[in-house]
């Protein structure tokens, strides 16, 4: 019986998955919380190929300028800067969004956010819905994919961040149907325009949570999107109170709050007169977004 194995020709020094596995116990050693991932979503970059393409690669050598931008991005990475700043890309909702240093990185646990404002857009045939703080503009792009009859306006303090929406808006085919407006939160709305709902994932920690986030988000991510000041209800305190003269009649607020703010925020609305507020978990089962209905007039 013929040996096919003696055919095989030799794995080159530089394989692949040498440099897969050289990668993850560098990352490892250097504090990543998925070594391994991390060194795939690198390669698979500089490969300028999908990550599941590099098992078929397996055996196959390197190059020498591909290790050279390997190393320079695995250095990076050691630093705490976050694989999607350094890919400049981020999957959310099944879409690819992509992401600079001045957007914050979308999350899977404000998926569960998106998911709600479908549920309820599709409940009460939402025909308009306004985002505030939309930075890489994720939540109301991945929803207007999914309300193809439904216009949206996002807001956003930052400039910067709003050209990275505008630009996932185009390269997504929604920035027909999506208007973006730069300004304080409903200092950028259109005078005069209610909305049926309004959602928003705003800066909601506190300085001392900020303090004990983890390198890749403390000294990378925009701290403007993540300071909410005290308690992190400053910003969330501001949209509940002005929110009412923003919304329809029978309108809802949907916000994505911190685990820990749950009671807080809820009662909060209580006392400005929303109804029907409910929070809602996330699949960890931690309080993650809360919602209510506009005050009576």
């Amino acid at each position: 019986v013929a040996d096919d194995s003696a055919a095989e020709p030799p794995v080159p020094e530089w394989s692949v998955g040498r440099i897969l596995d050289l990668t993850t116990q560098h990352l490892r050693k250097n504090g990543s919380e998925s070594p391994r991932l991390d060194a795939e979503l690198l390669l698979s970059h500089v490969r300028k190929c999908p990550r599941i393409q590099l098992y078929v690669q397996y055996r196959d050598a390197v190059s020498d300028a591909q290790r050279s931008e390997m190393r320079e991005l695995v250095r990076r990475r050691a630093a705490h800067e976050p694989v999607a700043y350094l890919i400049g890309h981020r999957e959310f909702f099944s879409l690819d969004f992509q992401v600079t240093n001045a957007t914050l990185i979308p999350r899977p646990e404000t998926e569960i956010l998106v998911l709600e404002l479908l549920s309820l857009a599709r409940q009460i045939a939402a025909d308009r819905i306004l985002e505030i703080a939309t930075g890489s503009g994720c939540i109301a792009i991945s929803a207007a994919k999914s309300l193809p009859e439904c216009q949206f306006t996002a807001t956003d303090l930052s400039p910067t961040a709003l050209g990275v929406a505008r630009e996932n808006a185009r390269r997504l085919g929604v920035d027909a149907r999506i208007e973006f407006h730069q300004g304080d939160l409903f200092a950028a709305c259109p005078a005069g325009v209610t909305w049926p709902l309004i959602v928003s994932n705003p800066p909601y920690l506190s300085p001392q949570e900020i303090a004990q986030l983890a390198p890749d988000v403390r000294e990378h991510e925009p701290l403007s999107a993540l300071d909410g000041g005290p308690l992190g209800m400053q910003i969330l305190t501001r949209l509940v109170q002005a929110a009412p003269d923003r919304l329809c009649p029978e309108g809802w607020l949907l916000c994505e709050i911190d685990p820990g703010q749950g009671t807080m925020f809820s009662n909060l609305m209580r006392e400005h007169g929303y109804r029907q507020v409910r929070l809602v978990k996330d699949r960890t089962g931690d309080v993650r977004v809360a919602v209510g209905q506009r005050p009576l007039s």
